[in-house]
């Protein structure tokens, strides 16, 4: 390459990132549809970003897997081909295992419980890991409460589970988990999963209302059992490569926005939850409300004093004690 070609396409890259940096459009990557919370949180993300910064940033939304799972997507924002993911902490384990320690069933006793956890300390210093993995956590957002469903029987007792083939996250706490209830856990990325519930290669999943309702589950469940086992945040994450451009204005603008869409998806969430069981019974789905929690938990002891060795007995008392 001769010296004037060279700095031609110098002069052209230059250009380029002058361009990028009076406007930049960013791509939102999520799994699920857009009228979900994570639709809800992405809006709100882009609205805010785009007020706080004088348009400089607007976003794109590529819901539904539109950029690949969740794990590819995670990827995609190591190496700069996603700017920002909207992801469930189910893959992210892999990346950060700092963030397994939320995945523990039964350890958040509600809502406000976890809310209080993850926007404190100990949730801030969770984050803060991100970087040394190659990532950039703007902020928790959430899925909630995560509920069974399956196509073969009610489900109140471990005893009821036994058996049964529920397709997990591609995460090693929960997987264990269910292998205690004698449930077969089956790992599989989120975009195949309708499919095989329909063709029966599962019998189950599990996941919060909102993800039951906006993925259309009632067309291939029959039971919907209310087990809340485990509390299921999610977070907004930035691709460094967008990150290591801004100005410190610039980042406070994009951790403020991504506050603002947490909020947001909470409070979809706390809808969904609230309202969507009854739009589940509509659509034809059996729904146990009184589930035996102390007989799940039960059966769950003998993982909770590897969790106490895995995390720190020390770490799940601050979680399980924090006021709230």
């Amino acid at each position: 390459m001769s010296i004037m070609s060279r700095a031609l396409a110098f002069a052209g890259a230059a250009a380029l990132l002058t361009s990028v940096a009076q406007a930049a459009e960013l791509k939102v990557g999520y799994s699920l549809s857009q009228d979900s919370h994570y639709g809800v949180g992405a809006t709100a993300f882009g609205e805010e970003l785009e007020k706080l910064t004088d348009g400089k940033f607007t976003i794109k939304q590529y819901p539904a897997n539109a950029l690949g799972g969740e794990r590819e997507m995670v990827e995609g924002a190591q190496i700069g081909t996603v700017d920002v993911v909207i992801t469930s902490t189910g893959p992210v384990g892999n990346f950060v295992p700092e963030t397994l320690i939320t995945d523990i069933p039964f350890l958040f006793k509600g809502y406000e419980h976890a809310h209080a956890v993850l926007d404190g300390p100990i949730g801030q210093e969770i984050l803060d890991k991100f970087p040394e993995h190659g990532l950039i956590a703007l902020a928790w957002g959430e899925n909630g409460f995560r509920n069974l469903t399956n196509s073969k029987r009610a489900v109140k007792t471990p005893a009821d589970a036994e058996g049964l083939k529920i397709r997990t996250m591609e995460n090693q706490v929960h997987m264990e988990a269910f292998k205690e209830f004698g449930i077969l856990p089956t790992p599989m990325a989120f975009p195949e999963l309708f499919t095989a519930l329909q063709q029966g290669t599962v019998d189950g999943q599990e996941n919060p209302i909102g993800v039951i309702l906006s993925a259309k589950f009632s067309e291939v469940q029959e039971h919907l059992s209310l087990t809340n086992h485990v509390y299921s945040p999610a977070l907004i994450i930035l691709s460094p490569v967008v990150w290591d451009g801004l100005t410190d204005e610039e980042k406070d603008a994009f951790r403020q926005a991504a506050k603002t869409a947490a909020a947001a998806m909470r409070k979809k969430v706390r809808d969904d939850a609230e309202n969507g069981v009854a739009v589940l019974k509509e659509q034809g789905m059996t729904v146990t409300e009184e589930v035996d929690r102390a007989a799940f938990e039960a059966e769950l002891e003998p993982l909770m004093a590897k969790y106490a060795e895995q995390f720190g007995a020390d770490r799940l008392d601050a979680i399980r004690n924090h006021d709230h």
